[in-house]
């Protein structure tokens, strides 16, 4: 053989193996990190099941847990403090997205300090479950197990429900919109509505759009439900359509 075939055979084995490793990098390798997060976040739940179930830690006061414009909630809701640094402090379950579903979430929104981590990550100076404002995260919609793949199937109504030591916080998504990545306002109190005080609980989801592409974000809003005490169990709404 010559030395331009060996050359041309090399340079096809290459290009195989680029193809495989994308593969593995964009679909399999997924599909592993995301059964290995939602194991990892179901391990954390059965540790506050323990820990907690009897013993829930206190709310603790901020100005706004009860505005006179809000509408107050069947039970208050426990208010935990802002996760310090890259800290674990809830795990988000979506019905939609299968029974299996359960990531951690951390403080902080850097590639390098939580979403490469296999954690959906909190906006620093955003609230925390149930509080009054924008309780507003983000997540991979590929690689590293991507937590916010299938963000665009949510239907109306479906529920988003965030676990912690305290309870479970319940919110029902609305809508999604995509904007452009420097458009912030998606992180207002209210979101989209600059000057406007918070009288409602939101949340509001991001991650990347389109697929594998970094040129738009894709944000699902969603609005407060319900708060149930850890020690009263899953709420109902952890299993609709499961």
């Amino acid at each position: 053989m010559s030395i331009v075939g060996v050359f041309g055979e090399l340079l096809i084995t290459a290009g195989l193996v680029t193809l495989l490793y994308v593969g593995w990098q964009m679909y399999l390798g997924d599909l592993i990190f995301g059964a290995q997060a939602n194991a990892a976040g179901r391990e954390l739940s059965e540790q506050w099941a323990e820990q907690y179930g009897e013993n829930p830690p206190e709310s603790v006061p901020t100005p706004s847990d009860q505005p006179a414009e809000a509408e107050p909630a069947a039970v208050e809701p426990v208010i935990l403090p802002a996760p310090t640094g890259t800290e674990d402090f809830a795990i988000m379950r979506i019905p939609r997205f299968g029974a299996d579903y359960a990531w951690t979430m951390a403080g902080g929104v850097t590639r390098a300090g939580t979403l490469d981590n296999f954690r959906i990550g909190h906006y620093p100076g955003s609230k925390m479950p149930g509080e009054v404002g924008n309780f507003a995260v983000a997540g991979h919609r590929t690689t590293y197990g991507a937590p916010f793949n299938r963000i665009a199937e949510l239907h109306v109504g479906d529920a988003i429900v965030i676990e912690t030591p305290a309870g479970w916080y319940t919110y029902r998504f609305r809508t999604l919109e995509y904007v452009t990545p420097d458009e912030v306002e998606v992180l207002l109190p209210v979101p989209q509505m600059p000057d406007v005080p918070a009288n409602g609980r939101y949340i509001t989801m991001t991650s990347c759009s389109p697929m594998f592409s970094l040129a738009e974000r894709i944000v699902a809003y969603g609005v407060f439900e319900s708060f149930q005490p850890y020690a009263d169990g899953p709420p109902a709404s952890l299993t609709e359509g499961v």
